[in-house]
């Protein structure tokens, strides 16, 4: 089952301290959501009023059209993923899986078909019998998820699940919930602070500050064409070059007033297409491997005192000291707000 989630002007103060001011989001029966936020942003706060783990000072949540002011949370057609999965360790994973049918009358046979199901769904096919500490925690998150599943909730709510999961593991599981989450049409709303997960999984970003969002896009959108210098900034590094009156430190790049806004991938030594912006000539400071690139800090001749950051090929011979032509073939404007 799913369905669509309308947040409209929620608000949320502990004191006088305010966690969310005034977030409205509509999210799609079926999307993939990423809150996407630094600590303190307001995205947990908001799963959790999803949720009805809290009531919201003010404004409204409804899913499938139904208000949710006071409903209770075992009454939502959600159901949450912890970090800490929260599996009771003397169940087997049958059980554990199965835990949620039985708290609704469901009687052991079915439960248990259910479960065998699930775990199959999530990678655990016939495994049914073990119990959580035989697994690893990419298995243990694994049964979590199916757990939340067997249910069939309306909404899947996801609070940092893959945060306690080594770097490799945590790429493959993010493979995997997507792919599940495309095989069971269920919304999914998942909270995260890591940019590369919530690229790697979401259908759109919400990205979060100061309790209020500053963007919410595709991924390719909220990376390559951010509607604000914080999301920019979030969002990986970036070149911020300031603009006014059509001048900048490196000369006439465009017109108008802002901050240029350019990607380290996007800066390179050789000229492009017709549309490639000329940055100038820089002089190297110094290199870094990454293996995939290499990461380099140039002074351009132009801009004294400024630093520009590139990525650029891991095949390319770079000395300290050396200088070359600049180019950026990608780059997004921010105007500045009159």
């Amino acid at each position: 089952m799913t369905a669509p989630v309308s947040i409209q002007a929620i608000s949320q103060t502990y004191g006088t301290a305010r966690a969310l001011d005034a977030v409205s989001l509509d999210i799609a029966a079926g999307e993939f959501i990423v809150l996407l936020g630094p600590s303190g942003c307001g995205k947990t706060t908001l799963l959790t009023l999803i949720g009805g783990f809290a009531e919201p000072t003010a404004g409204r949540i409804l899913i499938g059209g139904r208000d949710m002011a006071g409903i209770a949370p075992k009454d939502r057609p959600t159901t949450t993923v912890f970090q800490d999965y929260a599996l009771f360790p003397h169940m087997t994973l049958a059980d554990n899986v199965a835990f949620g049918l039985r708290m609704r009358g469901m009687a052991r046979p079915a439960r248990m078909d259910r479960a065998a199901e699930i775990l199959a769904l999530v990678g655990l096919e016939g495994r049914g019998n073990r119990r959580p500490h035989e697994l690893s925690g990419g298995q243990r998150q694994r049964v979590a998820l199916a757990r939340a599943l067997a249910v069939e909730p309306d909404v899947l709510l996801l609070d940092e699940p893959l945060g306690a999961l080594d770097l490799k593991l945590r790429r493959q599981m993010q493979d995997e919930l997507k792919a599940i989450q495309r095989r069971v049409g269920t919304t999914f709303i998942h909270v995260t602070h890591d940019q590369e997960e919530a690229m790697a999984i979401a259908d759109r970003i919400v990205v979060m500050n100061a309790g209020r969002i500053e963007d919410a896009a595709p991924p390719a959108e909220v990376y390559l064409r951010p509607k604000s210098l914080f999301t920019a900034s979030f969002m990986g590094e970036v070149n911020l070059i300031p603009v006014q009156g059509g001048q900048s430190p490196l000369g006439p790049l465009v017109t108008g007033n802002g901050t240029l806004m350019i990607r380290p991938e996007a800066i390179g030594v050789t000229d492009g297409p017709a549309d490639t912006l000329p940055l100038g000539p820089a002089r190297l400071i110094d290199v870094t491997f990454f293996g995939t690139y290499q990461r380099a800090r140039l002074a351009p001749l132009a801009a004294p005192g400024m630093t520009l950051t590139a990525h650029l090929p891991q095949s390319a011979t770079l000395a300290p000291g050396t200088e070359m032509a600049l180019f950026a073939s990608a780059h997004s404007f921010l105007e500045a707000t009159p």
